[in-house]
């Protein structure tokens, strides 16, 4: 079978602590025909240092796209970052979630015409998020469960998905009941079907918007594919101070129009509807 050439998307603001450490995640992974593009929603200048850093010495090209600070506006950069991707395959995830050393390889691996990938997530607590350090990284160690429980806490769910072998993994994603959606920390689709649903709707702030691109590429007709227990990522803890009432309820009814009128397509994307400005 032959796998696509990937770009992997990279979603970050002001955390390079965070951002370091998914950046070493992505220097081992076992499989190398992919591309980094660092979607930065106006981050200060700490942030472009170290993506320079790891410039110098890393197996896969990077290129850090960024915008100014004008409020949060990911959607806008990750749109850009969709349009500059150079591979036809992308994978989306964010910058507090550590890859798997197989992670991009899987991504390629379940790649499918007419599908888009739910991979899942492991949440870690604030003291574990800390712990994990580059050694721990660079071998792998931060994935084993033994660990992991020796210098902190997981819950029982987090556990299932990073204690069980390959093939249990594969049974697990077959019979879990749990709805593949478009996730922010671990997803994928081809490039052609992003820009032909025009990418993510940038009226959306923070709370759902991917899940709101993943209905339109459903009724696209392109289905999600449930890989959550095979292709993983840690997800760091985090303060979320963009989360409000007002973005909750304003993306709910983005995302709600969408379904009941069944739209592929929005007219707030890439492609701009110069009647809306």
């Amino acid at each position: 079978m032959i796998t696509p050439k990937v770009t992997l998307i990279i979603a970050t603001y002001n955390a390079v602590d965070w951002l370091k450490k998914v950046l070493l995640g992505y220097k081992v992974q076992t499989y190398s025909d992919f591309e980094i593009i660092i979607a930065d929603d106006g981050s200060d200048v700490n942030t472009k240092i170290l993506i320079d850093g790891f410039k110098k010495n890393y197996p896969v090209n990077i290129t850090h796209l960024w915008h100014e600070d004008l409020g949060y506006r990911r959607q806008t950069i990750l749109n850009e970052a969709i349009v500059m991707a150079k591979n036809e395959y992308i994978v989306f995830t964010d910058g507090d979630c550590i890859p798997k050393n197989n992670f991009i390889e899987l991504h390629a691996k379940y790649a499918e015409k007419g599908r888009f990938i739910s991979g899942g997530y492991c949440k870690l607590d604030m003291p574990l998020s800390n712990f994990i350090s580059k050694d721990s990284i660079l071998n792998g160690e931060c994935f084993d469960v033994k660990w992991l429980n020796k210098h902190g806490n997981i819950g029982s769910s987090q556990f299932r998905k990073l204690a069980t072998g390959p093939r249990m993994s594969s049974f697990l994603d077959l019979i879990t009941t749990s709805r593949a959606s478009f996730n922010n920390c671990n997803s994928s689709a081809w490039k052609s079907d992003l820009l032909a649903i025009n990418g993510y709707d940038e009226r959306m702030l923070y709370g759902g918007p991917d899940r709101e691109l993943g209905s339109r590429l459903e009724n696209y007709k392109v289905s999600g594919k449930q890989v959550r227990h095979t292709v993983l990522c840690l997800h760091l803890d985090h303060p979320r101070g963009y989360k409000t009432k007002e973005s909750l309820d304003r993306n709910l009814a983005i995302r709600a129009s969408t379904k009941k009128e069944n739209k592929v397509w929005t007219d707030y994307g890439i492609v701009k509807d110069e009647t809306n400005n």
